[in-house]
């Protein structure tokens, strides 16, 4: 037998045979913990993280004080051009968040169609279906679930992401009430009965359809309550549903969710829409939601996916209501390349300085809307690490604190126990200098160095916690690490909904 020379040139082809792209190491650093996933992007894609991280506090900031002044109750205002439907109903006739925000005013966004319709899979009457067209040349990116079950819909997507390379989605069909998430391959061959209609309905391959489903776990998709209505819904495809599109995603949703932003490319203005759901079982990595982002710009798939993973990192993947994460979890981006603008092809690209800024700042008021509408929640929380010995340490106390129940019974009981904090920050098992730890709630220190602040006000500290959004800051004393993440107290209408939840 003749042994082929082991050559530069042979060894360079292999290496280059097994590069990977950008966009596909985008993909890999997002299967990976969040704690450090953060580290892997910015190495990646620097100098972009690198700006980009400069300017995460003051975007954050400005974002988790935009709805300062909202109003105690909003309901979505119907776009002129649909027919006025009435709210969706939950199955328990949720009363709505006292931290609610309104459905904003989301314009048509060129290139994409939406459409809902009742599938049935609620006893009650509601809409449950949401169908999404694309045209021709249209591209896409996704982050999903890490959970170890997962889910049909999600495997669906990440397989044909792979295949396509992004490239060439034509629909998406989203279903509220059942999640399809461990039911095998009788769930698989659903989603794939569910692509191939659709697929026949839009005249595309089955793989340039995705799929998402909420709801109850363990329960096989019924995939005839969808395939059925499609003629229906279909028929009633539009470009101005996004606030009907939103309801019909809801499970124990309190109010829909939606976020909207205009940017320019090279002068020329584009614009970016999202709507989400989501309410219990979320934590990071991702939360129980599901989120849907279009704008018209003209982005290639690589980029997109770029941009996709980086944002998700701060934004969905820095928030939790109770640390469950879901099997269905599913943010997916879009681009149509309707709005005129130059294509892009890079991510870097300093054509898209002000686009990332508008991007990431829709999914962060996404994600945040999803802790304002935590189940049983009265109040929204930020809290902010500083001073540990690296971004993922930080990130990792922070989580702890916002995870704890212990802390959040505090919160729903208005009271400033900073003991709870130390014990937190002390469990999440990272580098700690006891003696120059330090909590404060707003601008009120209750503790500093390691002990009780000498300016301690229990009085002060009362009346502040009696506001409906709070802020904790943590410094543990040890580097210059700092992460910032967002929480909701825990209540006992959170136990009384999820004791009720399939009974």
């Amino acid at each position: 037998m003749t042994r082929k020379p082991n050559t530069p040139t042979a060894k360079g082809a292999a290496a280059k045979a097994g590069a990977k792209s950008p966009a596909e190491k985008a993909l890999e650093a997002a299967a990976k913990p969040v704690e450090v996933v953060g580290h892997t992007l910015e190495r990646a894609f620097d100098p972009l993280a690198s700006a980009l991280k400069r300017a995460a506090l003051k975007r954050a900031d400005k974002q988790s004080r935009q709805f300062d002044a909202a109003p105690e109750a909003a309901e979505p205002a119907a776009r002129k051009s649909a027919p006025a439907k009435a709210p969706v109903k939950t199955k328990s006739d949720m009363p709505v968040s006292p931290l609610v925000v309104p459905f904003p005013k989301i314009p048509p966004i060129a290139g994409v169609q939406l459409a809902t319709g009742r599938a049935g899979f609620y006893k009650h009457e509601r809409e449950d279906l949401l169908v999404m067209h694309f045209p021709e040349g249209a591209s896409a990116a996704g982050v999903f679930t890490r959970h170890g079950v997962g889910s049909a819909p999600v495997d669906w997507c990440k397989r044909h992401l792979t295949m396509t390379k992004g490239e060439g989605v034509k629909a998406v069909v989203v279903n509220a009430g059942c999640a399809n998430s461990f039911t095998g391959k009788p769930g698989a061959d659903a989603v794939r009965r569910v692509c191939s209609a659709v697929a026949k309905r839009f005249d595309c391959r089955q793989r340039d359809v995705m799929v998402a489903s909420t709801g109850v776990i363990g329960v096989l998709l019924d995939d005839s309550k969808i395939t059925h209505r499609l003629p229906e819904v279909g028929a009633r495809l539009t470009d101005d549903y996004w606030a009907q599109a939103a309801q019909a995603i809801m499970t124990t949703d309190t109010f829909p969710k939606g976020a909207y932003a205009e940017a320019t490319i090279d002068g020329q203005k584009v614009r970016i829409a999202g709507i989400c759901k989501g309410s219990g079982m979320i934590a990071p990595d991702m939360a129980t939601m599901l989120a849907f982002v279009v704008t018209d710009a003209a982005i290639s798939p690589a980029a997109l996916q770029i941009l996709c993973s980086l944002y998700t990192r701060n934004t969905f993947n820095a928030i939790t209501v109770d640390g469950d994460r879901s099997t269905n979890d599913t943010l997916l981006l879009f681009a149509t390349g309707k709005s005129g603008a130059p294509k892009i092809s890079r991510a870097g690209d300093k054509r898209l300085a002000d686009f990332r800024d508008k991007l990431e700042g829709v999914l962060m008021n996404l994600a945040q809307q999803l802790v304002r509408d935590g189940e049983g929640a009265t109040k929204f929380i930020k809290v902010s690490v500083t001073g540990a010995e690296s971004h993922a340490s930080a990130r990792k106390i922070a989580r702890t604190i916002c995870e704890s129940p212990l802390v959040k019974t505090a919160f729903a009981g208005e009271d400033a126990n900073w003991g709870r904090i130390v014990m937190a920050v002390g469990r999440a098992d990272e580098p700690i200098d006891r003696d120059k730890l330090s909590v404060k709630f707003g601008p009120h220190w209750a503790a500093q160095d390691g002990l009780i602040a000498s300016s301690y006000d229990e009085a002060k500290m009362s009346a502040y916690m009696k506001k409906k959004e709070l802020e904790v800051t943590v410094d543990v004393g040890v580097g210059r690490g700092s992460a910032e993440m967002w929480t909701c107290d825990l209540t006992k209408r959170y136990v009384e909904i999820n004791g009720d939840y399939r009974s």
